[in-house]
């Protein structure tokens, strides 16, 4: 009888223990997790720096010099309702992962598609766009060309920025081709203008307003897009409350319909035009 009542003190000295523990450290965890937080950060430093790259008409300068374009509204919009400053950082797609995960800047707001290998090494937000591939065809090199099929041929050069999922959408639907790839996205299309490639894949809409612009040298060989992707806000991983809170974000502003007027005037007119040529 002893030994059991000790066995019962023990275990109930334990269990106090435990109960007196055990929310000490779940308090302590929370405030660590809560302390590392980007958004807490953010909030503390009054600045929510942006990382982005020049994508027509995602984010781009206009005659000033200032930046323009859907990705920038939405970013001053999310820095405004954060009651809190934006700063832009400008950084080389191809590094743009890489500058996130080191701590360049707090999050990616750069029309970047969500995807499997790019989720392994960043958290996404849920979609706050969408986006697809099109195609822009050099009228003499293409001439005739009307689906993926005639660009999927070994003698056919295809120009594409590095690091985008154009790259992955030309060696998905036309592995044939060669690529060549260009770290700024103006010089793809210069090469297109020159006849030095056949064509460029890049997101929508540009494609079509480089083929409105120079139509003497190059021509839409497809109807319409040819793949469509979601797009979303990248994050370093483990950081629950800055996701949450941007998924928050993105539900409330789809809601109230300004994300869906945003991108009517950045991708379907040209209102915004005389502020870049």
């Amino acid at each position: 009888m002893k030994t059991l009542h000790k066995m019962l003190l023990t275990a109930g000295l334990i269990g106090t223990l435990l109960l007196t523990t055990l929310p000490v450290m779940a308090g302590k965890l929370q405030n660590q997790l809560v302390a590392e937080s980007t958004i807490d950060q953010v909030m503390r430093r009054g600045v929510l720096r942006v990382g982005m790259d020049t994508f027509l008409p995602w984010a781009m300068k206009d005659k000033k010099g200032e930046l323009v374009g859907f990705e920038i509204d939405v970013a001053r919009r999310l820095a405004a309702d954060m009651g809190v400053k934006v700063e832009f950082v400008p950084t080389k797609w191809a590094g743009i992962i890489p500058a996130l995960l080191t701590g360049k800047f707090d999050v990616v707001i750069g029309g970047m598609g969500i995807q499997t290998k790019r989720a392994l090494k960043v958290n996404f937000s849920i979609p706050y766009d969408y986006s697809g591939m099109a195609i822009v065809a050099h009228n003499k090199k293409a001439a005739g060309f009307s689906s993926l099929a005639d660009f999927n041929k070994a003698e056919v050069e295809i120009a594409c920025k590095l690091g985008t999922t154009a790259v992955t959408a030309v060696k998905k639907h036309m592995p044939n081709a060669k690529l060549r790839l260009f770290d700024d996205e103006a010089q793809a299309y210069q090469e297109l203008r020159n006849g030095n490639v056949s064509a460029v894949v890049g997101s929508s809409p540009r494609p079509a307003y480089e083929a409105l612009k120079y139509p003497d040298s190059m021509f839409l060989p497809l109807d319409s897009d040819f793949t469509k992707e979601p797009i979303g806000f990248a994050v370093r991983k483990g950081d629950f409350d800055t996701l949450t809170f941007f998924n928050n974000w993105i539900t409330i502003v789809s809601h109230e319909g300004w994300l869906k007027e945003r991108h009517h005037y950045w991708f379907a007119t040209k209102e915004w035009a005389h502020l870049v040529e």
